[in-house]
């Protein structure tokens, strides 16, 4: 699942102190942010492939063309590889073969090529064509845990599943389902023992295998090219919005809106339209108790600009922060992004599921709980799309510890 919600995650202070980062490229000087033990590192910002996805954006610098990302892997000041110099071939090499299979059409499989594969099982092809054949994987609420368990065990790799010790007391089942399927889940006590310390236990089990080992990123965050190439899997979400409007309306919709936590789901409905400035895209996050609280994770709204887990992005500081793309849309205007408190999005979570039989992820909940205030500001005939990222299966257990029935 792309998005958080306060219920499942604690909020407990960053177990490190921020240093300073030297300029990169002629950037900002910005707080970095790592977890215990990683505290040594070598930065760099470089890289080989030049994409094409051009956006023009309105604001200060109006008619600017923007890559997404640009040849060093960042979008505007976001993004980039901030990581152990252990790590750089490993991505150099990543990216290459995420640019070679994306032209292979062995590789490419259904109506919009590669990016209708699910991300982990894209990243599981990749991984064996770079002769890896052991895989590690973070999880919190255990969603992307369970797939990359599930690809693995199709294609015959070893799989660990770093997950925060809180987390699988609250996501026992799918504990249950990723041992079922083979995969070795590894609890970790660190920290807030949730899912930002098992992305730090995951990064650090990478520097210390990385020629044996692919990690699978769930989000589109990290270092480069890990948001680009995420959002290329997730990418078939807007092509199928743009595909079933057309056929329901006769025309695109107006307004996207999806829950962003990391922001791989909203990514992926977004990305189809973002050069189309007449569409309105709309993130919705986790307000938790409400923003003066302190608990939540409202990342773009209340968050600050550092680096954590090897990119450049807004961060909280027991949160692992959104992807890069997203603050970067945040930044020039052309995404806006609201927050959703825990009882409102238990309440949309009740509603959905009462008038039209579906329950919904409790994170899905937040953007639903948004159409509340958006669409009473909305004229007639506007086309609304709002992307449904998750089932509510997974979160039952802890909604009837919050709602009265």
């Amino acid at each position: 699942m792309a998005a958080s919600t306060s219920l499942l995650k604690s909020r407990l202070s960053f177990p490190s102190s921020p240093i300073s980062s030297p300029r990169v490229g002629g950037g900002p000087q910005v707080p970095l942010r790592f977890g215990p033990r990683l505290r040594r590192t070598t930065l760099s910002v470089s890289s080989t492939l030049t994409r094409d996805a051009l956006v023009e954006m309105p604001g200060a610098e109006e008619g600017r063309v923007y890559e997404r990302p640009d040849s060093f892997g960042r979008f505007g000041r976001f993004g980039g590889k901030y990581v152990p110099e252990t790590l750089m071939h490993a991505l150099s090499e990543l990216e290459s073969a995420f640019a070679a299979l994306a032209g292979d059409e062995d590789f490419q499989v259904g109506p919009y090529g590669f990016c209708i594969l699910k991300a982990e099982v894209a990243q599981a092809l990749l991984a064996k064509r770079l002769g890896k054949k052991r895989i590690i994987a973070e999880t919190g609420a255990g969603q992307h845990g369970v797939a990359t368990a599930t690809v693995c065990a199709r294609f015959g790799l070893e799989c660990i599943i770093y997950m925060g010790a809180q987390d699988m007391e609250r996501q026992a089942l799918n504990v249950f389902r990723m041992r079922l399927l083979g995969a070795e889940v590894r609890a970790v006590h660190s920290g807030t023992a949730t899912l930002k310390d098992a992305t730090s236990e995951a990064i650090r089990d990478w520097v210390t295998n990385v020629e044996s080992t692919h990690y699978i990123l769930g989000s589109v965050a990290g270092p480069h090219p890990y948001p680009m190439m995420v959002r290329e899997f997730h990418a078939v979400i807007g092509k199928e919005t743009r595909k079933q409007a057309m056929e329901k309306w006769g025309g695109k919709p107006d307004v996207l809106i999806a829950c962003v936590g990391g922001g791989s789901n909203a990514m992926g409905l977004f990305h189809e339209f973002v050069d189309e400035k007449d569409v309105r895209l709309i993130g919705v996050e986790a307000a938790g108790f409400g923003l003066d609280s302190g608990k939540h994770a409202a990342t773009l709204t209340k968050g600050e600009v550092g680096v954590l887990h090897g990119a450049m992005s807004y961060l909280l500081l027991d949160y692992p922060g959104v992807g890069p793309e997203h603050s970067f849309l945040k930044d020039i205007g052309r995404a806006e992004y609201y927050s959703i408190t825990d009882e409102e999005a238990l309440e949309a979570f009740k509603r959905l599921s009462r008038l039209e039989g579906i329950i919904p992820a409790l994170e899905t909940s937040h953007a639903l709980a948004y159409l509340e205030y958006l669409c009473p500001t909305l004229p007639d005939g506007v086309k609304v799309v709002l992307n449904c990222s998750g089932r509510g299966d997974k979160d039952v257990q802890t909604v009837t510890k919050h709602l009265q029935l």
